[in-house]
């Protein structure tokens, strides 16, 4: 397995020493916005990270290896290359046995934490059951992979391109708890509410992190999805958003633009419909989610050491 995974240097001193890691995506680098946006926002969540004391580990698939943490210069490549790969669970070993560039998306993320022994992975949002899937059967791989793989994900909810109430369905049937920090229904990305009540909701790091810890020792498989609502302050309309996101979804249909594709065409479409504002949410969202995602980390890193200390 050592061979496959290449651990940055900052990364091998803080796992050294103790210190909390939080795994960060790099699709939403090479697919989800443009340059130069997309790596000065990775930069900055970075040093969010950093700020709020733990290390970043951006991963990506580099030169036949999954990389775990990147150079100035990776997330340089990363942001300019054209024909950067979206890997998903389907598509790892095959970018990997080739040498391509890859983007992790939420589900190759998860899979490449827990190979490097990372539980909390902060990004945007997280995909799901699209509209029409009773015919198209098109559900995000990154439901099954929260049902799997044992990573918290910390987002800004479910963006209300997908069936937000179908996506919560799918998730309850495989067990994921679904946890509301600083809100009482699941957020719908550009938007801090959505029409749907969540089971569990705390204002409190700690109480998040103590739910993470108990879970993983009682042996109960699979991640967590922790919602935490986009700022007030660049929060959208949400009858303006889903008015544009209506007109992306119809444009998306009348293309036959589908599967992998369907989610940056909209994104970008939204972009456009929206004159930027879209992506300036995107961009504070995550930043915000990596400021309480790194809390939940160091929480949780310090709820282990109490055990190992008491043990």
């Amino acid at each position: 397995m050592k061979k496959y995974i290449e651990l940055s240097l900052e990364v091998q001193e803080a796992k050294a020493s103790g210190q909390a890691v939080v795994a960060l995506e790099s699709t939403i680098i090479s697919h989800g916005m443009p340059y130069p946006q997309n790596v000065k926002m990775a930069r900055e969540v970075e040093q969010i990270v950093r700020d709020n004391g733990a290390v970043p580990a951006t991963i990506a698939i580099i030169d036949g290896k999954i990389k775990i943490g990147l150079t100035d210069e990776e997330l340089e490549i990363f942001g300019k290359s054209p024909n950067v790969a979206k890997v998903s669970r389907r598509d790892l070993a095959q970018i990997i046995a080739t040498k391509q560039l890859g983007a992790t998306t939420v589900a190759t993320t998860m899979i490449c934490a827990e190979l490097a022994d990372i539980k909390v992975f902060v990004t945007g949002g997280i995909g799901g059951v699209h509209k029409g899937a009773e015919t198209t059967m098109d559900i995000s791989a990154d439901l099954e992979e929260l049902a799997q793989t044992d990573v918290a994900v910390i987002c800004a909810g479910a963006k209300s391109i997908l069936d937000l109430a179908l996506t919560l369905e799918y998730l309850e049937t495989k067990g994921v708890p679904v946890i509301g920090y600083g809100t009482e229904c699941l957020p719908a990305f550009y938007t801090r509410e959505s029409e749907h009540k969540l089971n569990f909701f705390t204002d409190s790091v700690d109480v998040i992190a103590e739910t993470l810890k108990t879970k993983w020792e009682l042996n109960l498989k699979g991640g967590a999805v922790i919602t935490n609502p986009i700022p007030v302050e660049y929060a959208m309309d949400q009858d303006y958003i889903n008015g544009i996101i209506d007109q992306a979804i119809r444009e998306a249909e009348e293309n036959h633009i589908v599967g992998k594709d369907s989610t940056p065409f909209l994104l970008g479409k939204i972009k456009e419909l929206t004159g930027g504002k879209s992506l300036d949410a995107n961009i504070e969202l995550v930043k915000h989610n990596a400021k309480v995602g790194t809390q939940i980390a160091v929480s949780f890193n310090e709820k282990l050491s109490d055990n190992k200390l008491r043990v």
